[in-house]
């Protein structure tokens, strides 16, 4: 039966489990003291396990997630619930991406619950997406302070993981007026496979891919050529970049297209990857309007190791 009680992240954070006015200036030296926090209250956690697991994942994914925050994570076997604990760095300390770590939350999680494990890393993500957020938390003075803010502040984890867990938001759009040339300008620089283009006003009106250009350059007929020898100094690249200033998004762009709402359960996102064999799946909000995308990269990413 699924849980009915509402959760949220200051339901797995204890006020012994925070460090305040930390002055440590080596990130690696933080992490360690919270793992020895949390090792102090829950005997049977490995330490020496828990490093490695959270070394990595910092191999394979950032774990500054924002300008100043740090959430070094990992899934741990033998945990029943979630494990967390907070450093508060007013001065910053050395974490690798470029800029200080200010607030260090370690969040620990058992192995097979990867609904939340992504929802917390996900409602933590939000509440320190503006960067004063992170300023005033490292500034507390006390646990009681931190531990009534999140008390306060963050939402209820819904039962399910959602299409908004999973998501990241388009780099970029299409305007349906613009020219071949300036979306591939946009493919260029965001280095996406696929855009949503929309009219002036932000209503999706269809969506481009680089196998849409390439369609587009290359007909079908030509496709069929056994002999392929006549085309090979690329000529239909060639004419098509020749107008590609003149040629709007709206004459190629695919108005049909598989979406899946913010809202949908994450299950429903893995069945329409199987049943449609898709590699990418746009995201619409309530609006109507494109929201974001999920990769099948992405999303298996995680849903089994991140």
């Amino acid at each position: 039966m699924m849980d009915t009680q509402p959760r949220c992240f200051c339901n797995f954070l204890q006020i012994n489990n925070i460090l305040c006015n930390v002055t440590e200036s080596d990130g690696k030296v933080v992490l360690g003291k919270l793992i020895e926090l949390l090792k102090r209250h829950f005997p049977d956690l490995d330490a020496e396990y828990t490093r490695r697991e959270i070394a990595s994942r910092e191999e394979l994914f950032p774990t500054m997630v924002a300008p100043g925050l740090a959430i070094p994570h990992a899934r741990i076997p033998g945990l029943t619930e979630p494990l967390t604990a907070i450093a508060c760095i007013p001065g910053g300390c050395d974490f690798g991406g470029g800029t200080p770590a200010k607030v260090m939350i370690l969040l620990l999680t058992p192995v097979d619950d990867p609904n939340l494990h992504i929802q917390l890393l996900s409602a933590l993500a939000a509440e320190f997406e503006d960067n004063s957020v992170t300023e005033k938390i490292s500034q507390m003075a006390t646990a009681q302070e931190l531990l009534n803010h999140f008390s306060c502040t963050l939402k209820n984890i819904p039962d399910y993981l959602t299409a908004g867990d999973l998501m990241v938001r388009f780099p970029d759009m299409l305007q349906e007026t613009d020219s071949i040339l300036d979306a591939i300008k946009k493919f260029a620089v965001t280095r996406c496979g696929e855009l949503p283009v929309v009219d002036n006003t932000g209503d999706l009106r269809g969506v481009l891919s680089l196998a849409d250009l390439l369609k587009y350059s290359l007909p079908e007929h030509l496709l069929w050529l056994e002999d392929l020898s006549p085309i090979y100094q690329l000529q239909p690249f060639s004419d098509m970049l020749k107008t590609a200033d003149e040629t709007k998004v709206a004459d190629i762009m695919r108005e049909e297209f598989i979406s899946a709402h913010i809202a949908d359960p994450a299950v429903k996102l893995a069945k329409i990857f199987l049943t449609e064999n898709l590699s990418r799946l746009m995201i619409i909000d309530d609006d109507g309007k494109p929201a974001g995308v999920v990769t099948l990269k992405d999303f298996s990413a995680k849903l089994f190791w991140e």
